[in-house]
């Protein structure tokens, strides 16, 4: 609980600092709101600060929601909205490794890999910025924060014959991240326009506790996807 409180109180000093930057020019500024809907199809990867445990490979994960944009310029504005991302993440240890999973206390030998399947609700915080509009195109960059909030951690372990295995004591519930984006949009008239970009996620926090005879180690994950939206 203790963690949640500092990771939410870290997101409302940064969402602060931001409103306090930009605070005079919105409120000058004619303000408008766009709204939009994405599907972005998402490869996802873990990173360690250990050498016992190291990553093997990359997972597909799709992330899609709903994007809003508060313009305090007409090239600038503040980037929100709620997603749901699926990402994952293939480890190896090259020491015998317990997990404790429901019912069950898992023994992984060694070279076995584990991968993980996480499901995220995700808000981002960010700063948007975008071209005039060149004929029908316009090109933007993103970058900002990404809380998330865990709501499904699922392990699979092929060598013990596990899939799809709940995995709550062993992946943390909150994390936060930050993202860099860039892309394009086509305008099909008026404030209506298609969207594709890449998006790169790294997120700060550790996201496996270490239970028992686990080593201290930080597992962090990176995400990157490609955005397929309409906006309006």
């Amino acid at each position: 609980m203790r963690n949640l409180q500092n990771f939410l109180s870290g997101v409302q000093k940064t969402a602060l600092i931001i409103i306090l930057i930009f605070a005079p020019l919105i409120s000058q500024a004619q303000k408008r709101t766009g709204f939009g809907i994405h599907f972005d199809p998402a490869i996802s990867w873990l990173s360690t600060d250990i050498k016992q445990l190291t990553n093997e490979g990359t997972r597909p994960g799709f992330c899609f929601g709903l994007s809003v944009n508060r313009y305090f310029t007409p090239n600038y504005s503040f980037s929100t909205g709620i997603s749901i991302l699926n990402a994952g993440g293939r480890v190896v240890s090259n020491d015998t490794t317990y997990l404790e999973l429901p019912n069950l206390l898992a023994k992984v030998l060694p070279d076995k890999p584990v991968v993980y399947k996480i499901q995220y609700i995700t808000i981002p915080i960010g700063l948007k910025l975008q071209t005039n509009q060149i004929g029908y195109l316009t090109f933007f960059a993103d970058i900002g924060l990404d809380p998330k909030v865990v709501i499904g951690r699922k392990v699979d372990i092929r060598s013990l014959d596990i899939s799809d295995e709940k995995a709550n004591n062993e992946l943390k519930m909150v994390n936060l991240g930050y993202h860099l984006a860039a892309g394009i949009e086509y305008s099909m008239g008026g404030n209506t326009a298609i969207v594709a970009g890449l998006n790169f996620d790294n997120n700060f926090l550790d996201i496996t506790k270490d239970n028992g005879p686990q080593p201290n180690d930080r597992v962090t994950q990176k995400i990157l996807s490609f955005r397929i939206g309409v906006n309006f």
